[in-house]
């Protein structure tokens, strides 16, 4: 049992890497690719967020390739600097993702407000779970390694919660984009390669933290026997 999760273990590091590349792949290609509305990232983002009463949320260019992100705290929509003065098919579909984030805000969407809630607790104890893992490991504390078995499962609950968090911002993104003429119908097939590269992303690195966690219960399982 061991071996086959140690091999799984191995196809979902490949693949993670694959969807990586798969990710700089389709977002090169399309960035390439001028969209038909001519308009910028930055503009679609905020013709967006006026359009839906987010007056109050800023777009800031950030330093970066691919570093784009909504800060739900400072409510900023940040988007690469490619993205943020390009007028590219890749560029106007990833600042639709990110203002999707802001809507999902606005809304209380009730995926985000979960991520929200558990980030703070996640983000301290999936720090501290590879230490647990390895001390309770090699020094034989059973205790500690089940605590950090217990962290990493956290920090794969947050994952979980992240996959629709991003399916729903991209499902949205790509509604609008249409909706409004940001794009053509014939324009929806670049979109649809970056956005879902970019998804394919989380779910590889998700299906890896799940084999993990189970590769680490199973140790942890065996070692209460002995």
């Amino acid at each position: 049992m061991m071996g086959l999760l140690l091999l799984l273990t191995f196809a979902c590091f490949g693949l993670t890497i694959w969807a990586q590349f798969k990710v700089k792949g389709n977002y090169n290609q399309w960035s390439k690719v001028a969209a038909s509305s001519g308009l910028t990232g930055a503009e679609v983002a905020r013709q967006i967020l006026d359009q839906n009463g987010l007056y109050d949320v800023a777009v800031e260019p950030v330093r970066g390739v691919l570093s784009d992100h909504y800060d739900p705290i400072k409510r900023v929509v940040r988007l690469s600097e490619n993205n943020y003065y390009g007028s590219s098919i890749a560029a106007v579909s990833v600042a639709a993702h990110e203002v999707g984030h802001a809507i999902q805000h606005k809304e209380q969407y009730s995926m985000l407000v979960l991520r929200h809630r558990m980030f703070p607790v996640v983000n301290l104890t999936s720090g501290i779970a590879p230490f647990l893992l390895l001390a309770g490991l090699f020094l034989g504390f059973l205790e500690l390694f089940g605590l950090g078995v217990l962290f990493y499962a956290g920090a794969v609950a947050f994952q979980l919660v992240t996959l629709p968090v991003e399916f729903n911002a991209s499902s949205r993104a790509k509604d609008i984009l249409l909706k409004n003429g940001f794009i053509r119908n014939q324009e929806e097939r670049g979109v649809n390669k970056v956005l879902g590269a970019a998804a394919f992303t989380y779910v590889a690195s998700t299906l890896l933290a799940l084999v993990e966690l189970l590769r680490f219960v199973l140790l942890f399982v065996a070692a209460t026997r002995e």
